[in-house]
C-alpha cells in the first residue's frame, strides 16, 4: 500500500470548482434535532432552579433561625453581622463534620468592641446593661430575669469579647505581642463568668475552626466584595485590551513583516522586564522581618499577598519567567528560516482580511454569544446550589438521646427533644432537603456543566465555519478581489445554520463529552489527594494526562472539518476525514508553516496580555503615584489583576483567532488548490503570485528536512 492509498486519493481537477459550494443539503440533522432537544431541556433545568433557587443563601450570612443578616425589606435590615454566643464552640471536631458552630448565632448591628461579662452587665450600670441586650436573643426582658435564667434559656451569651467582623461575621480581634502571646484586645485571659477563666489562645484555636467553617465562603465574598469595587477598572482594562489588539491587528494588516518583528522583540523585551522586576523585589526583601519564610512553612493562607512578602515567592517567578525567555529565544534562534516563510503566510493572509473587513469584527459576535452562554450557566448554577431548604438540628452539651436530630423551631419548646434536654437548642444547621427535586439536584448540576460546554463549543464552532468559508471565498476568486462574493461573512453565516448546524452540534457533543470526562477526573483526583493508594493516583494522573492529549486532537481535527464544511458542504465525519487525510498528505508542509504561524500568533496573544497585565498589577497595587487615590481599597489586589489578564487573553485570542482561521484556511485551500491544479493555462493556480514563491520556500524547507 502506498503513501496516498493510505492518506486517502488526490483531489481532482474540476473546471467548475470555484470555491465553497452553494447548492448543499442539511447535514447530520438526527443531531441537529437531539441538541434542539438539549437546549429545551437545559431551559427547563434554569426555570426549575429559579422557580427553587435563593441567590440570597450566598450573599448573606444565616442566623441561628435560618433568617438572612443584612437583607434588605427585612427586619434584620440594619443588622448585617453575624454574632456566635460561644466562640468557643467552634473548636469542636463535629464542626468539621456538620459546618455549623452548635452555638447560637444572632445577626447584630455591630460587634462587640470590649469585654463585658452577663454577671457584670447585671450589675453594672444603665449603659452596660442597655449595650449587653443588644447581643440577646429578640424580645428578651433583660431586666427581669436572673443571669442564671438567661443563661439556662440561651437567651444571652455567658460573655461579649472584642471582636471584629470578617466576611460579615464578629470574630475575636486577635493579635500578637512580642515573644508571640496571643492577645484578644490587649487581654491575654478572660473572665467567662461564673468563675471560669479563658485562655486567649483557646479563642484562637475556636477562631480557627470557625474559619474552617467558613473558608470557602469567606475567600468568595472577598473576592465578590473586591469584585464590586474594582467592576468598573476591570471593565476599562478590558476594553484598553480589546483596543490594543484591534489596533495590532490593524497594523498587522498593513505592516505584517515589520509587526511580526515588533512582536518578537517586544515580547522578549516584556519577559525580560518581567525577570528584572522579581530581582528587585527579591533583592528589596533581604534583611526584611519574615522575608526569609519558605511557601511550605507558610502553609496555604486566604490573604495571598501574604506570598509576596517573602523572598521565595519572587525567585520562584523570577526562575519561571527565565526558563520561559529561554524558551522562546532557543525557539526563535532554530526557527528563524520557518519563521521568514510563516510571515510570509501571514502576510497573504492580512491580504485577504484586508479584503473580507467585516471578519475582525466577527469575533464581537463571539465574544456576545459566549457571554450569553457564560452568564446562563453561572446564574442556573447559583440558583440551582441555593435551591436547597433549611435543615434545623438538636445541638446540646450534655448528653441526649435526641442530639443532631432534624427539629421543627416552631414546635420545638413543645417537643419531647426540649422536655428530655433542658439544654437543647434547635438551631439552622445546613441547606439541604429530601424531595424528589433534591435528590436528582446533582443530576441537573451536572446537566447544566454538560451543556455549558456542549453550548460554548458550538458557540466557538460556528465562528470557525463562518470565518473559513468566507476566506474560502477570497482564496478560490480568481479574480481578486472582483470575483469575491458581497458579504462574505454573512453569506458563510447563514450557509453554516441554515445546512450545518447539526455537523456543528456533533462536533461540539465529541469535544464537550470529553472535556466533561476530565472534569470528573479532576474532581476524582481532588477526592484522592487525602488517599494513601500510589497505584490509583498514577491511574488517575495517566487518565488525566491521555484525556488531555484527546481533547487537543480533537479540536485540531475538528478546526479542520469545519473548514471543509464550510468548503463543500459534506457532514461532519467525511468533511473530518477528508481533511485528516489532506493534512497528511502534506504533514511536512504542516510542521513547516501552519504550527510556526501558530507560534507567532501566540507570541502576539502573549504581548498584549504581558502589556495589559503589567499596567494593571501597578495600578491596583498602587505603585502608581500619580492615580495611586483612584486606585480601590481592595482584600486581594490580585483578583482584578487576574480577571483582566485572563480576560485580555480570551479577549486577544478572539481577535487573533480571525488571522489564525485564516492561516488554517487559506493553508487547506492552498494544498487542495496543488493537488486540483499544476500552473497550467489549463488548470491555473488560484494563489497568488507571493503564495507561489512561499510553495518555492517551503519545498526548499522540506527538502532540507528529508
Amino acid at each position: 500500500m502506498t503513501k496516498y492509498e493510505r492518506s486517502g486519493e488526490s483531489r481532482k481537477f474540476d473546471p467548475n470548482f470555484k470555491g465553497p459550494i452553494h447548492n448543499r443539503g442539511c447535514t447530520d440533522i438526527l443531531c441537529c434535532i437531539l441538541f434542539i432537544l438539549a437546549l429545551l431541556g437545559y431551559f427547563a433545568v434554569g426555570i426549575l432552579a429559579w422557580s427553587q433557587g435563593d441567590p440570597r443563601k450566598v450573599i448573606y450570612p444565616t442566623d441561628s433561625r435560618g433568617q438572612f443578616c443584612g437583607q434588605a425589606g427585612t427586619p434584620l435590615e440594619k443588622k448585617p453581622l453575624l454574632f456566635y454566643f460561644n466562640i468557643l464552640k467552634c473548636a469542636s471536631p463535629l464542626v468539621l463534620l456538620e459546618f455549623q458552630c452548635p452555638t447560637t448565632q444572632l445577626c447584630v448591628e455591630s460587634c462587640p468592641d470590649r469585654h463585658l461579662t452577663l454577671v457584670k452587665a447585671k450589675l453594672g450600670n444603665k449603659e452596660d446593661r442597655e449595650y449587653y441586650q443588644k447581643f440577646c436573643k429578640e424580645g428578651v426582658d433583660f431586666a427581669a430575669l436572673s443571669p442564671p435564667e438567661l443563661l439556662r434559656d440561651g437567651l444571652c451569651p455567658a460573655m461579649l469579647m472584642p471582636s471584629k467582623p470578617f466576611t460579615r461575621r464578629c470574630l475575636p480581634a486577635l493579635g500578637t505581642m512580642k515573644g508571640g502571646v496571643v492577645v484578644v484586645g490587649n487581654e491575654t485571659t478572660f473572665d467567662a463568668g461564673q468563675g471560669v477563666s479563658i485562655n486567649a489562645s483557646e479563642v484562637l484555636e475556636a477562631s480557627k475552626k470557625s474559619n474552617v467553617v467558613v473558608e470557602a465562603r469567606q475567600v468568595a465574598m472577598r473576592i465578590f466584595e473586591d469584585y464590586t469595587q474594582s467592576w468598573y477598572w476591570i471593565l476599562l482594562g478590558l476594553v484598553i485590551a480589546m483596543i490594543v489588539s484591534l489596533i495590532f491587528i490593524v497594523l498587522l494588516r498593513f505592516l505584517a513583516g515589520v509587526m511580526v518583528w515588533v512582536m518578537i522583540v517586544l515580547v522578549i523585551l516584556v519577559i525580560g522586564y518581567g525577570i528584572f522586576h522579581c530581582y528587585m523585589e527579591y533583592a528589596s526583601l533581604k534583611g526584611e522581618p519574615g522575608a526569609d519564610v519558605t511557601i511550605r512553612d507558610l502553609g496555604l493562607q486566604t490573604d495571598f499577598s501574604v506570598y509576596l512578602q517573602i523572598r521565595q515567592t519572587w525567585l520562584a517567578f523570577m526562575i519561571i519567567l527565565a526558563i520561559v525567555e529561554v524558551i522562546i529565544i532557543l525557539l526563535l534562534i532554530f526557527l528563524r528560516k520557518r519563521i521568514l516563510i510563516a510571515i510570509a503566510l501571514i502576510k497573504e493572509a492580512s491580504r485577504a482580511v484586508g479584503h473580507v473587513m467585516s471578519s475582525l469584527f466577527y469575533p464581537l459576535l463571539t465574544f456576545a454569544l459566549l457571554a450569553v452562554v457564560i452568564a446562563y450557566w453561572a446564574i442556573t448554577a447559583v440558583f440551582l446550589s441555593t435551591s436547597n431548604e433549611q435543615v434545623y438540628k438538636v445541638f446540646n452539651n450534655s448528653e441526649c438521646p435526641f442530639s443532631r436530630d432534624t427539629c421543627d423551631p416552631q414546635t420545638f419548646n413543645t417537643s419531647n427533644a426540649s422536655a428530655q434536654c433542658p439544654d437543647a437548642e434547635c438551631l439552622f444547621a445546613f441547606y439541604g432537603g429530601e424531595t424528589v427535586y433534591h435528590r436528582y439536584l446533582i443530576l441537573f448540576q451536572f446537566y447544566n456543566v454538560f451543556l455549558f460546554f456542549w453550548c460554548a463549543n458550538f458557540v466557538t464552532a460556528l465562528g470557525q465555519v463562518t470565518l473559513s468559508g468566507a476566506f474560502a471565498s477570497y482564496y478560490w476568486a480568481f479574480k481578486k478581489p472582483d470575483d469575491i462574493p458581497a458579504y462574505p461573512i454573512f453569506s458563510s453565516l447563514g450557509r453554516a445554520l441554515r445546512y450545518h448546524a447539526g455537523s456543528l452540534a456533533f462536533g461540539s457533543l465529541i469535544l464537550s463529552l470529553v472535556q466533561v470526562i476530565r472534569v470528573l477526573l479532576e474532581y476524582l483526583d481532588h477526592k484522592l489527594k487525602g488517599a494513601q493508594n500510589k497505584f490509583a493516583k498514577f491511574l488517575l494522573s495517566c487518565m488525566k494526562c491521555c484525556f488531555w492529549c484527546l481533547e487537543k486532537c480533537i479540536k485540531f481535527l475538528n478546526r479542520n472539518a469545519y473548514i471543509m464544511i464550510a468548503i463543500y458542504g459534506k457532514n461532519f465525519c467525511t468533511s473530518a476525514r477528508d481533511a485528516f487525510f489532506l493534512l497528511m498528505r502534506n504533514i511536512v508542509r504542516v510542521a513547516v508553516l501552519d504550527k510556526v504561524t501558530d507560534f507567532l500568533l501566540f507570541l502576539g496573544k502573549l504581548l498584549i496580555v504581558g502589556i495589559v497585565g503589567i499596567f494593571s498589577f501597578f495600578f491596583f497595587s498602587g505603585r502608581i503615584k500619580a492615580v495611586e487615590e483612584a486606585a480601590p481599597s481592595l482584600n486581594y489586589y490580585w483578583v482584578p489583576i487576574l480577571t483582566v489578564v485572563v480576560g485580555s487573553y480570551l479577549i486577544a485570542h478572539g481577535f487573533f483567532s480571525v488571522y489564525a482561521m485564516c492561516v488554517d484556511t487559506l493553508f487547506l485551500c492552498f494544498l487542495e488548490d496543488l493537488e486540483r491544479n499544476d500552473g497550467s493555462a489549463e488548470r491555473p493556480y488560484f494563489m497568488s503570485q507571493n503564495l507561489l514563491s512561499l510553495l518555492k520556500k517551503s519545498n526548499e524547507e522540506s527538502k532540507s528536512m528529508d
